[in-house]
């Protein structure tokens, strides 16, 4: 079975290294685990007293997600990072400490199920900032307060926004200074205090290192940095953290010299998606392996071979081909055979889509 490999003691670390670096700059922060799905074996491994000590939450966008978090640790406080579907108010409140909210009909029903349980049920009120995702419209940002403030048990306990997730807008000084400055204005308004302007990101990271970021952001949301050590600003390593956090491993189960053109009528019948192949090469072959994954376990844009002399050739739902031309090293050996393993390194899509895949084993290292 292909399996995906789970460095845990790196991603550990990159979560102790992020608190460091969050405290130093007085700064919450919460660890969004979406990636794995709510494994409940992953979350056991990695969500540990040490790592989570100095965690403000740890969150999700799945109510099932959260209801495995509290499963793992009940004492462990939970924030849900999408505007929540209405009709899933008390299944909210019963396994999210916090969520961020948009709608204010939504936050009604939440108000309403908090009730119920005898709970106050804490919200980060989000605001549209130009990337067209959630977020209250800014020229209704006092109303919206204004009514949400007024229901017995909701507590906002902050204004946030969502930037670079959809469309790529990216964060800048001026944009989050919007959120400051709202926050100013509400609390000057209706006397209260919003304990957190969440603007941040893993996209936001390198604004801290650069100065740019406004002193009042005080609240970040971070997954892929924490686990891929990377921001998506640039793709580049952050602060040291590791990078060499995932890796998925696949099994040869064929092996073969084969044709590099398809012989017969080429259709639209194919599945998947295919190499482009050059009629010129008509009667050229090269090895060719067959791996034991495919479409329905990860798509190929998210997995890059290790190795990089493999080609990919093609994928349908349960299997790969990649070519492996003579199949020889640089001394004339046999390069690969059946029942071995080719080593790939997934992006964050890659790894969420493995974990989520049945067929996919996992190994925790």
């Amino acid at each position: 079975m292909a399996e995906l490999i789970i460095q845990t003691e790196k991603i550990k670390e990159n979560i102790k290294t992020l608190s460091s670096f969050f405290a130093k700059h007085d700064i919450h922060w919460s660890l969004i685990t979406k990636v794995f799905s709510g494994d409940k074996e992953f979350l056991k491994n990695l969500l540990t007293d040490d790592v989570i000590e100095k965690i403000n939450a740890v969150g999700d966008s799945r109510i099932t997600s959260l209801k495995n978090l509290k499963a793992v640790n009940p004492n462990m406080s939970t924030i849900y990072i999408k505007p929540p579907a209405k009709e899933y108010a008390e299944d909210l409140v019963k396994y999210a400490d916090i969520s961020l909210n948009s709608s204010f009909n939504t936050i009604e029903a939440i108000n309403e199920a908090a009730k119920k349980m005898d709970k106050i049920h804490e919200i980060i009120i989000m605001v549209e900032l130009g990337e067209l995702r959630e977020g209250v419209q800014r020229a209704d940002i006092m109303n919206f307060y204004e009514k949400v403030f007024k229901l017995s048990n909701i507590e906002v306990v902050g204004i946030g926004s969502n930037l670079g997730c959809m469309y790529g807008v990216e964060p800048s000084y001026d944009k989050l200074l919007q959120l400051a400055l709202y926050k100013e204005l509400i609390s000057a308004k209706f006397n209260k205090k919003l304990k957190y302007i969440s603007g941040g990101t893993s996209i936001t990271l390198p604004l801290i290192e650069m100065g740019t970021l406004p002193k009042e952001i005080n609240h970040f949301r971070i997954g892929e940095a924490a686990f891929f050590g990377l921001s998506p600003l640039d793709n580049k390593q952050f602060n040291g953290l590791h990078t060499d956090t995932f890796e998925f491993s696949a099994n040869i189960i064929e092996l073969e010299e084969k044709k590099i053109v398809p012989e017969g009528i080429i259709s639209d019948a194919n599945i998947g998606h295919t190499a482009e192949f050059d009629e010129e090469n008509i009667n050229e072959t090269s090895v060719k392996a067959i791996l034991d994954f495919g479409l329905l376990d990860v798509a190929k844009e998210d997995i890059e071979a290790q190795d990089s002399s493999l080609s990919f050739v093609g994928i349908t739902s349960d299997m790969l081909v990649v070519d492996l031309g003579k199949n020889r090293t640089n001394e004339g050996k046999r390069k690969y055979k059946v029942g071995d393993e080719i080593l790939f390194t997934p992006n964050y899509m890659g790894v969420a889509r493995l974990l989520s895949s049945k067929f996919i084993g996992k190994r925790f290292e």
